[in-house]
């Protein structure tokens, strides 16, 4: 039976998608609930699952392509039986393989070898210089097109630099922690421009034989994986379970994942997160266990030299020449935030489950944050000589901490136009790509007012460094429960509250103690009066 397979509704004020990728080629067979195709709305990435099996029989969005919802991106049959088709490739495969691998031999050669030259790219029309961090390849190594070859450092931001093309690295010439102008030559690579079409038929069958046997293979354990996967009932991609095979991540964590993607469905960003988190209290944990004093082991090495690596340096650097430009005062208030406590507790399942947003206390700070500079554009501005540059617009800085030692500050773009429910998406998206070294310069230029929200480690006070050449920059604390006096029908009772103190460091050249201190009891207003109806 011919199905039609259309582009599916993400949500209710969601009226189109844009198709990210196919999965699956005209030919091909899919199971029920492999991953098809992805696609991209103004609101979420979502992976979508085959709704049955069978044989995908015709592609009609493209990949790029963008179409309303409902209509059709594609045709399956039903009618071919997958797991014999699936067995018969596999067997055809072997017996036919040697038989075209000695025709291959009659082909001849047509090889075209060159070497390519790998500059230092330009990350950002202000960018000219960049600083190799690390080589992931050593001469005489392997490289994939799209491979990892390089990181390099600007002062913009680090990124991870992939190879150009297939081929060997022939030859380094810039070294680690070596800085060079864009557009010098870092590398060279050996490749081949056409290599023996024999070698090519060869690998072909020998590609298509491993991909026969490895789905022969799954079609074998099919049945275990379901057993172990069936307590939670989660389908996860070919590439959530490759992951969490190479990470070492069991089912049972995969079941306690919480999946951003459709219906709950792990997605790449969402194994990577947990990754990531999961290293890091790792290491958290590691370095506690430390702490128990060993008096020899404490002794045998009294000085240990570690060299600063590029990160560091910059953070440093900038550091310093914010202390050394801005008159740095500090102002903090304690804010209640039981309304909002209670709102994110009686909602985060359901806009997780339903959304695929993680709701957050900063994500509804953020929001408090851009109402008050609204209201006192002053905050929102940069010195330059005598003059103020008052911005009309707001990029709003999230400080996103790096392993093992480090620290970035993206922006979100345009803050003054979005909601609470937007805010939630945004930092966790720069966040993610700080941590996966995918930011653009762009990400982490032009911010106009910053946060830091150091409350995340526990800490509830602290005086932060004010992001150069902004003006000011918030600091938030942990949240904790205190008894604070509050009216009841006119009388004073001892209640236990949700309580943040908010810290807001200023540049006292341009915001005075007044400014500052109505800016900040602002945000507290806006937090403590908050209206769950404005949430969207």
């Amino acid at each position: 039976m011919k199905i039609e397979i259309p582009m599916p509704k993400m949500g209710e004020s969601i009226m189109e998608g844009t198709i990210l990728k196919w999965h699956k080629k005209p030919g091909e067979l899919i199971k029920k609930d492999e991953i098809l195709f992805e696609i991209s709305t103004d609101k979420v990435d979502s992976e979508i699952p085959s709704p049955v099996a069978g044989k995908l029989l015709e592609i009609t969005a493209q990949e790029g392509e963008t179409l309303e919802v409902g209509k059709t991106v594609a045709y399956l049959d039903t009618d071919s039986n997958s797991l014999n088709e699936i067995i018969e490739s596999k067997e055809e495969i072997s017996s036919s393989k040697k038989e075209v691998i000695e025709k291959a031999k009659t082909i001849p050669s047509q090889v075209t070898q060159q070497t390519i030259d790998v500059p230092m790219p330009k990350m950002g029309e202000s960018v000219m210089e960049g600083t190799i961090i690390k080589w992931h390849k050593k001469p005489g190594d392997a490289v994939k097109h799209d491979e990892l070859l390089f990181e390099i450092s600007t002062d913009k931001v680090d990124t991870e630099v992939p190879s150009p093309v297939n081929g060997t690295l022939a030859e380094i010439l810039v070294a680690e922690q070596q800085t060079v102008e864009v557009g010098v030559v870092v590398a060279r690579i050996f490749t081949s421009e056409h290599v023996h079409q024999a070698e090519v038929v060869h690998e072909t069958v020998h590609e298509d034989h491993q991909m026969h046997s490895v789905i022969g293979e799954n079609i074998l354990s099919h049945f275990k994986s379901e057993s172990e996967l069936k307590e939670d009932n989660r389908f996860y991609s070919p590439l959530v379970m490759n992951i969490a095979k190479k990470e070492k991540v069991s089912v049972a964590e995969l079941a306690e994942i919480h999946g951003s993607g459709l219906g709950g469905r792990v997605t790449k960003n969402d194994i990577l997160a947990y990754i990531n988190k999961r290293g890091a209290q790792t290491k958290i944990s590691s370095q506690t266990t430390e702490l128990h004093f060993d008096g020899e082991l404490y002794e045998a090495n009294r000085i240990e030299k570690i060299p600063m690596d590029q990160i560091r340096q910059k953070i440093m650097q900038h550091m310093i020449k914010s202390r050394d430009t801005s008159v740095h005062v500090a102002a903090t208030l304690d804010v209640d935030i039981t309304k909002v406590h209670q709102f994110i507790n009686a909602k985060k399942d359901y806009y997780q489950s339903a959304k695929g947003i993680k709701l957050t206390y900063l994500a509804f700070i953020a929001d408090a944050v851009v109402k008050a500079l609204k209201a006192f554009p002053v905050v929102n501005s940069t010195i330059d000589g005598n003059t103020i540059l008052q911005k009309r617009y707001i990029n709003l800085g999230i400080a996103v901490a790096l392993e093992p030692n480090g620290l970035i500050v993206p922006n979100i773009k345009n803050a003054h136009t979005k909601s609470v429910v937007q805010f939630a998406e945004s930092i966790v998206d720069v966040a993610q790509r700080a941590r996966l070294k995918k930011l653009t310069p762009d990400d982490v230029s032009n911010g106009t007012f910053s946060i830091t929200n150091y409350g995340v480690f526990g800490t509830v006070i602290g005086t932060p460094i004010i992001n150069q050449p902004e003006v000011a920059i918030l600091g938030v604390g942990a949240v904790s429960k205190k008894p604070v006096v509050i009216e009841v029908e006119g009388n004073d009772v001892i209640a236990i509250r949700h309580i943040m103190t908010l810290a807001l460091s200023h540049d006292h050249r341009l915001v005075d103690g007044m400014v500052g201190g109505k800016f900040l009891s602002t945000i507290k207003m806006i937090l403590e009066n908050f209206d769950e109806k404005k949430v969207l």
